[in-house]
């Protein structure tokens, strides 16, 4: 019997398969949009199917055809409008539907755009329930119709007075995606960011115009949720585009974009966007600053426009060209523009410049009184690290040339049980967790110092490894994981409060998030449902009937590992922590964390909700 056991599966001729271009897609998606996920994140696949059809269009744009584009998310279904040149008639089903079929192949139709793989609207063709493309040139229209990319219909017109250009319109097939919603915020940053980077561009998003006047400039001040020390530089040029200013908090924020693609995990063009900032301002200065002096607290923006661009995958989200255009170094180009226009702004404005000194001074002052129980701190870190009980790490990290890199995240939790929990049902290879001791310092209004006096930060800055620069952030998921009572928001707040204050450019890059765990567990002899808020308990409830059974889960460790699976699988829920201009952190903080202790106590009793009068709603429901 062991020897049977042993035998391993035959392996012959006919174990060998060959799937189609659209069985592929379908199998594997993730190979060609990512991750699919449910709309609750930025970077789920229903948002790159939005933008893989929108990257078109705005390609059109690019090439001089086209000034508007329409977008409109209505019951799941997405349509996109240009009015550019539109798809060549006799091609449009070819063009919609067989891979590596396209007009982007080093012709001369389009130059320095994102679409150049033939792959982008083939995938969302394939992917969807329902797929329409139709194409408009000078009073001919055509029609096309698929259903998870087999085509269903073909109509072609005459004397139409439809103006020219492209309709592409589809459904996300639920069979490949499961249950999805669109988060309409999420859709309209995609579109403000088109805007910022192609001026006289008008997007009409469900009717809402987008158009921006200042590109980059208007990006910055968007995004910025203090004011700035100075006002941004704005400079562009040939195929360049940047804005740059400083803050008052610490670490470094950029976005970065490749012919309109944001690439937010930056690539060639950032990382010589941050050599050319610190060299041209030692010049300028002629004084040999450090270069994270000169960088911490920079907010900054760069475009490029790059002919045949090479990202490291068909996400696009990381430039690995090291060419401009065939001859042209990207490092020598960024290197080249920086250091003749941003010498010359400062020359032109000593205000700006003798504000900058003296930001540079203050960084360089602050990381010379720290030095010595830096270096302390990292010895520490360096011998706990070797047993280190607090981290439970995993295999694969952001910084690996993986594909499971970008699926790698790190779990903060509070205590023993919650992390006992986490880990005994984690997936090993791409989830780690770091147990917290109890509730972290309150470290509002302190320098940052403290990341390495207090023993527990500086662990988990050395696990996230973020004290040089966020380049060598080890997972792409930073997520924090704590009870769902007073104690575990208490310290919610305070690890929030931490990044907020020594390391914001964790959030502006995308990379904090709150695990959602179910607050309640509803179910009888056949079904069981898990909740996370009172309406859902409350749907739970009517469908189990009056003798279901109701538990609160107050504490994670309170979950069984085998239950924990679910919640922290692909079914995840994630609630991203972000950042806008709407978001005055220092206002915030001081007003939670701050000691206006009388002022916090009456917000809390004119905001208190008592559990008792809702659970005994519940019940009445249940009993009806």
């Amino acid at each position: 019997m062991s020897d049977l056991l042993n035998t391993p599966a035959s392996y012959g001729d006919d174990a060998i398969v060959t799937l189609t271009p659209r069985e592929h897609i379908r199998l594997r998606p993730g190979m060609y949009i990512g991750k699919l996920g449910d709309g609750s994140q930025p970077d789920d696949g229903i948002y790159v199917l939005i933008k893989e059809v929108v990257d078109n269009s705005v390609d059109e744009f690019i090439m001089g055809a086209g000034k508007q584009i329409e977008i409109t998310v209505v019951d799941n279904v997405v349509t996109v409008r240009d009015y550019g040149r539109g798809i060549p008639l006799k091609s449009l089903a070819a063009a919609v539907s067989e891979m590596n079929t396209g007009g982007k192949y080093g012709g001369t139709a389009f130059k320095k755009t994102v679409g150049l793989n033939g792959v982008g609207v083939k995938a969302v063709n394939m992917l969807s329930s329902e797929f329409t493309a139709r194409s408009v040139r000078d009073g001919e229209a055509r029609t096309v119709t698929f259903a998870q990319g087999i085509e269903q219909s073909d109509r072609w017109e005459s004397g139409v007075e439809e103006r020219n250009g492209t309709l592409i319109s589809f459904r996300v097939d639920e069979e490949v995606f499961g249950a999805y919603a669109y988060n309409m915020e999420y859709v309209e940053e995609m579109v403000k960011n088109y805007t910022y980077l192609n001026l006289g561009l008008t997007f009409k998003l469900n009717g809402q115009s987008y158009v921006s006047k200042n590109g980059l400039l208007d990006l910055l001040n968007e995004k910025m949720s203090d004011a700035p020390l100075y006002a941004p530089i704005h400079l562009s040029g040939d195929d360049i585009e940047v804005a740059i200013t400083h803050g008052s908090g610490y670490g470094e924020s950029y976005y970065s974009f490749v012919n309109g693609q944001y690439t937010s995990q930056g690539g060639t063009h950032q990382a010589a966007f941050r050599e050319a900032i610190a060299k041209t301002v030692k010049e300028f200065y002629h004084k040999d600053y450090d270069a994270s002096d000169i960088r911490t607290s920079i907010i900054a923006a760069i475009s490029v426009k790059v002919t045949d661009p090479v990202f490291e995958s068909q996400t696009k989200i990381k430039l690995g060209s090291k060419e401009i255009e065939p001859g042209v170094s990207m490092r020598n180009f960024v290197l080249d523009f920086i250091g003749k226009h941003l010498d010359d702004y400062l020359h032109k404005h000593a205000e700006t410049a003798q504000v900058l000194q003296k930001k540079i001074v203050e960084n360089e002052k602050e990381r010379k009184a720290i030095s010595g129980i830096q270096k302390k701190a990292r010895e520490t870190a360096k011998k706990v690290s070797l047993n280190n009980k607090k981290l439970r790490d995993c295999k694969i990290h952001l910084t690996d040339r993986n594909d499971l890199a970008e699926q790698s995240m790190i779990f903060i939790t509070e205590g023993n049980s919650a992390s006992g929990s986490i880990t005994t049902s984690r997936d090993v290879r791409t989830q780690a967790v770091f147990s917290l001791r109890g509730k972290p310092l309150n470290c509002f209004g302190l320098t940052k110092k403290v990341v390495y006096e207090n023993e527990e930060f500086n662990l988990l800055q050395a696990a996230l490894n973020i004290e040089e620069d966020m380049d060598n952030l080890r997972y792409n998921k930073v997520i924090i994981a704590t009870d769902a009572d007073v104690d575990g928001m208490h310290i919610r707040l305070l690890l929030m409060t931490f990044f907020l204050q020594f390391f914001p450019d964790v959030i502006r890059g995308g990379h904090l998030y709150i695990l959602q765990t179910p607050l309640f567990r509803v179910r009888n002899k056949r079904e069981t449902f898990y909740c996370y808020t009172d309406e859902e308990r409350q749907q739970a409830i009517r469908k189990c009937g009056a003798q279901a059974e109701i538990t609160r889960f107050k504490g994670l460790g309170e979950i069984s590992a085998d239950e924990f699976k679910e919640f922290i699988g692909e079914r995840m829920r994630l609630d991203k922590v972000r950042l806008t201009k709407d978001d005055p952190i220092h206002d915030m903080l001081e007003f939670y964390m701050g000691k206006n202790s009388p002022e916090r106590q009456g917000f809390i009793v004119d905001n208190l909700r008592i559990e008792e009068d809702i659970v005994e709603g519940d019940l009445q429901i249940g009993e009806a």
